[in-house]
């Protein structure tokens, strides 16, 4: 484990399958030998250009072959890869592509001809732009460079080899008061989660998972494609998740897991059951809370044992996992036990509680950041003084020491695992002539555990309606950003010292929503 990096952790057999995408009529099938030069031909294209040690690369595009590529040659390069939602708006990718300081950002073909939201923003800030695609008559993943920006002039670089300290990918945390933080992750953090993920669910070169969650997340980045990659397995990548197409492909590529935030799994029960069911070895669900209800509901459908897994972005993702049947019991309403990871729950001041008491759950383990780029406050009050991470989440430990998560301190809104952090829409709000104050809050939701709400103050004598803000939201934010509701209200809520506080404005528009200006 010391040595290994994303290039030396890619351990598969050379004829063996390691990437599917099912496309059609034809899938594409990749093995670990055509994998692994394409990865270091894409290397070389980047190096030619001037990418080298710590150049931040962004990666705007959907989940497919070509993203896998990229993010591993950047990774090879001893770059920085920044993968980044290819639904942002404008606004969006301008934050994330100066946050950064992106050299170059990859977008999918055709993008710099429709001049997308991605292309703009990169040019505002002189990053090179280049479409990133697989290329079916040469047989290879192009790299097709349209503005050279700031590596306009610069030498070709090296071939160069990673090291396990060096920072291989980041990615920005929702801050809930205040901007975005840039979590750091190292070849060390990444190869850590990926063999704990790989010895938490027994993975070998026969297992084949359905990546079905965004590669932009550690979810996806970590358990669907590099954890495969590091025990020699396989993965069917579709461009997204699609509720029609998922078990014929799941069958036809003969996956047997997945995982995937309980959203997607509620999506999938409400549709038939395939028939014949296939092999499934264990459904994963992770990023948000699985409620007992759908837990039972999919081991009785899909006659697979369901594991649910706790993870977060400072953690390389996973912290905790139920386990395997044949390793230990599943618990519905808990989030397993620390896979490779130390977990305690602490008190305020940083002590231990009694087993089975409340307190805030901390981790420590190899695959932990080190801390936030450029942010010495947020590392001051991030760690204890023992060197715990503190995650933000209240939770306690059972007389198993399965974890149970209670509730959050934070405030982010956990949309279906979605991330969405209540002052970045404040903010927004705030721009609206119409508006006077807004606070934004997390509502239950059925579908995807948390949905957006917001509470809106107008100012004096001005009109507006929810449907009317929840477009000019949409033009300013991504989609699963726009509030599902919006109550307009004549007073903020305040406590007795005037602040604002979510939850008290959560409660109180959710007491008045009969009489809510709807």
């Amino acid at each position: 484990m010391a040595g290994l990096t994303l290039q030396s952790a890619v351990q598969g057999a050379p004829a063996d399958v390691a990437v599917i995408v099912p496309s059609r009529p034809q899938a594409l099938a990749v093995t670990y030998k055509d994998l692994v030069a394409e990865v270091a031909a894409f290397q070389q294209k980047l190096a030619a250009i001037g990418i080298a040690k710590g150049s931040p690369v962004s990666i705007a595009t959907v989940n497919s072959y070509e993203f896998i590529v990229s993010f591993l040659a950047a990774a090879w390069q001893r770059a920085v890869a920044a993968p980044l939602n290819p639904a942002y708006k404008q606004d969006e990718f301008e934050f994330y592509i100066d946050d950064v300081k992106s050299a170059i950002v990859l977008v999918p073909r055709g993008a710099y001809a429709a001049q997308s939201p991605a292309v703009k923003a990169a040019q505002k800030f002189n990053a090179a732009v280049a479409e990133c695609y697989w290329d079916a008559a040469k047989n290879e993943v192009a790299l097709d460079v349209k503005e050279l920006g700031q590596l306009q002039g610069k030498p070709a670089q090296p071939f160069l080899t990673p090291e396990p300290e060096d920072i291989a990918l980041v990615l920005h945390t929702s801050g809930t008061t205040s901007r975005p933080k840039v979590v750091p992750l190292s070849h060390r953090n990444l190869t850590r989660t990926m063999r704990n993920i790989q010895q938490t669910y027994q993975l070998t070169p026969a297992d084949r998972t359905m990546l079905v969650m965004p590669l932009f997340h550690v979810h996806g980045l970590l358990c669907g494609l590099l954890a495969p990659l590091l025990s020699g397995g396989s993965m069917v990548v579709p461009s997204k998740f699609s509720a029609t197409d998922f078990w014929p492909d799941f069958a036809a590529h003969r996956a047997n897991w997945y995982t995937a935030v309980p959203t997607i799994h509620q999506i999938l029960l409400k549709n038939p059951a395939p028939s014949p069911l296939p092999s499934i070895r264990f459904i994963r669900s992770c990023s948000s809370p699985l409620s007992p209800t759908v837990f039972h509901a999919l081991e009785s459908t899909y006659h697979a044992p369901v594991l649910e897994a706790y993870a977060m972005t400072e953690a390389a993702h996973q912290m905790t996992s139920n386990p395997l049947p044949s390793v230990g019991k599943r618990k519905p309403g808990t989030v397993g036990l620390g896979q490779g990871v130390e977990v305690v729950i602490l008190n305020d001041a940083g002590d231990p509680v009694p087993q089975g008491s409340e307190g805030e759950i901390c981790i420590k383990g190899e695959n932990v950041t080190m801390g936030y780029l450029n942010n010495p406050d947020a590392n001051a009050t991030a760690f204890t003084a023992s060197g715990y991470f503190r995650t933000g989440d209240q939770g306690k430990k059972d007389e198993d020491g399965y974890v149970v998560i209670t509730g959050r301190i934070k405030e982010l809104i956990n949309k279906g695992g979605e991330k969405i952090s209540p002052i970045e829409l404040d903010n927004v709000l705030a721009r609206h002539p119409a508006v006077a104050e807004a606070v934004s809050f997390a509502i239950p939701d059925e579908m995807y555990g948390q949905e957006v709400a917001v509470a809106v103050v107008k100012k004096p004598g001005a009109k507006l309606g929810e449907d009317e803000l929840r477009a000019w939201v949409g033009e300013k934010l991504a989609k699963f950003k726009v509030p599902k509701k919006v109550y307009f209200t004549d007073v903020m809520p305040k406590t007795a010292t005037g602040k604002i506080q979510r939850r008290i404005v959560a409660e109180t528009m959710q007491k008045q929503e009969g009489r809510a200006k709807l």
